[in-house]
């Protein structure tokens, strides 16, 4: 089946805990965001993502499952989900869930039963080992809380859970799991979802006889032993025939992986996923995980773009994304709270004009911005915590990790969405379950609204404009000024049609000059960041702090 048309979408994540809250119990829910659909819709949005709303105890907010076909009491039930989709469909928008299925909840009515005992049909859904010499069955650290293995004396046996304890991993080579995770598929497929984003995906596979891991990772040790498995792509073809019998698409989350694996995962007709979320964008102002911080390096970003772009061009689909729940917020990180306005919207524009689908997450259209925590007391997730017992092991107090998190954990992007300046940022009527960033009285959906010139408006208009051109959805891409540690300038080509997008990563203002075979004065410009557009001077314009520009020549 032809599902092509996932390239011309425009989606964005709802992570709905922080969204909206429409019921007024101080938790966002899909009652919030029925409230809002229309909202979204005019961004220039024609697809929604869902994080986890399945019920879930919250050990990882979601992504600790206890029922899949289920919603969590917190975000409504079945039937307002149900009218969600109904209406988000009648307004041209897609949805989508997310699939998490390398792991559940130990709240799980399958992983009750199977640690009941080793004779329980359940035991084998997930991966149990009896220990070696009082230890567990090897070295493996999990993504979040030490050791990858818990005990259960009523087995006597460890499960392996590759996050937090409260997460064990299934057993994916048990038949009997795949076909629970068929069953899934379909569940949602039948009630009309249009597809499904895949967490960590690239892990449900895990090498035979679970050897040790790489002894010196200090977290996620054992992980060249299950990311891209020796079943991955068997297990993976299993699920696609469920998803081809469906007009759908499918999106899948893979750490620690290149262009080259979706090359061989998300190309040709018997690709098993449509498009893969990669990382290596994301590493340009720290060393493999946010919280291992380092300055941030223009080159290395625009490497990591310019290795997809051309790497996947004409073969597989870029994913295109720059936030999501599992970041800090990206004006904190690659452009500038001073210049949040400017460096907004250069942001947006450096990112979406390129080859690939682009994926918005909640308050990124409106410039949100990392929060400030004070008290270990005040913050929330498991990732965050984890870190602080690695930062205790090696003396760091905590009054200065604070400040580590305040700037690297992902709990910046999960405060509620600011949607006036009234209590609560308009999120809620009453106290919120996780504070509100104390900007919200100047940064919110309202004022944003009012002011023509704002990141909102910029988005809308943005979106707008690729949507009306498919040079910038289909063009071929091309860096100029690769070694320039100022300027990102690209160029999209399709037929005879050329376009050139360049933006400024600095706060004082920068000398630009075209390309060779690029008059800037015969282009059209098509977007620009400030109120008025850039004059050119002998082919050579002066691009003000964080200035993006667009040229288009017919």
């Amino acid at each position: 089946m032809d599902n092509s048309w996932f390239k011309e979408l425009v989606v964005y994540q709802i992570w709905c805990r922080s969204f909206k809250d429409g019921n007024g119990d101080g938790i966002g829910d899909l009652y919030g965001v029925l409230e809002e659909l229309e909202y979204i819709k005019s961004l220039g949005v024609n697809c929604i993502w869902f994080s986890p709303l399945y019920p879930s105890p919250n050990c990882d907010y979601g992504y600790d499952v206890a029922d899949y076909k289920d919603i969590h009491p917190d975000f409504g039930n079945l039937d307002v989900f149900k009218e969600v989709l109904d209406k988000a469909h009648s307004l041209g928008m897609k949805v989508i869930m997310d699939l998490v299925v390398n792991h559940t909840s130990t709240e799980c009515e399958w992983f009750k039963e199977s640690k009941k005992s080793v004779d329980n049909p359940y035991h084998d859904y997930y991966i149990w080992r009896k220990g070696k010499n009082g230890n567990p069955p090897n070295n493996w650290l999990s993504n979040f809380e030490g050791c990858a293995w818990e005990y259960v004396p009523e087995c006597d046996e460890y499960y392996l859970h590759t996050f937090a304890i409260g997460q064990p991993d299934l057993n994916m080579d048990n038949p009997k799991v795949r076909e629970e995770v068929k069953s899934i598929l379909r569940f949602w497929l039948d009630m009309g979802v249009d597809g499904f984003r895949e967490d960590v995906i690239t892990y449900i596979s895990k090498k035979e006889g679970l050897p040790n891991g790489f002894p010196l990772m200090p977290i996620a040790r054992g992980m060249e032993h299950y990311n891209k498995g020796p079943h991955f792509m068997e297990y993976m073809q299993e699920f696609r025939e469920v998803i081809n019998e469906y007009d759908c698409f499918v999106v899948g989350e893979s750490p620690m992986t290149g262009p080259a694996d979706a090359i061989r995962f998300a190309s040709g007709d018997d690709r098993i996923l449509d498009m893969l979320i990669s990382f290596d964008h994301m590493s340009a102002d720290c060393l493999f995980i946010d919280m291992v911080h380092l300055p941030f390096s223009l080159k290395r970003m625009k490497k990591a773009f310019s290795k997809w772009q051309k790497y996947l061009y004409g073969k597989a689909w870029n994913a295109l994304y720059i936030e999501n729940h599992d970041h800090p917020r990206i004006i904190s990180r690659y452009g500038n709270e001073k210049y949040r306005t400017e460096s907004g919207k250069m942001l947006a524009t450096m990112c979406f004009m390129q080859s690939g689908t682009p994926f918005i997450y909640q308050g990124q259209e409106i410039g949100m911005v990392n929060t400030k925590l004070h008290s270990y007391s005040e913050f929330k997730d498991v990732m965050t915590f984890n870190g602080r017992r690695l930062l205790r092991k090696i003396g760091v107090p905590d009054f200065l990790s604070i400040k580590l998190m305040n700037r690297t954990s992902r709990e910046n992007s999960r405060t509620p969405v600011q949607w006036n300046s009234s209590n609560y940022a308009g999120f809620s009527t009453v106290e919120p379950w996780f504070g509100v960033n104390k900007n919200y009285k100047k940064i919110n959906v309202a004022a944003e609204e009012k002011d023509k010139n704002s990141i909102l408006n910029y988005y809308r208009k943005l979106f707008k404009v690729r949507q009306s051109n498919d040079i910038f959805i289909y063009g071929e891409y091309k860096e100029f000024y690769k070694q320039s540690k100022k300027i990102y300038c690209y160029e999209r080509r399709l037929g005879d049609k050329r376009a050139l997008i360049v933006c400024s990563f600095v706060s004082r203002p920068v000398e630009f000059k075209a390309p060779l075979g690029y008059k800037l004065k015969r282009s059209k410009i098509v977007l620009h960041t400030y109120k008025d557009k850039p004059k050119a001077k002998k082919n050579t314009i002066t691009l003000r702090p964080y200035e993006a520009v667009v040229y288009l020549y017919d």
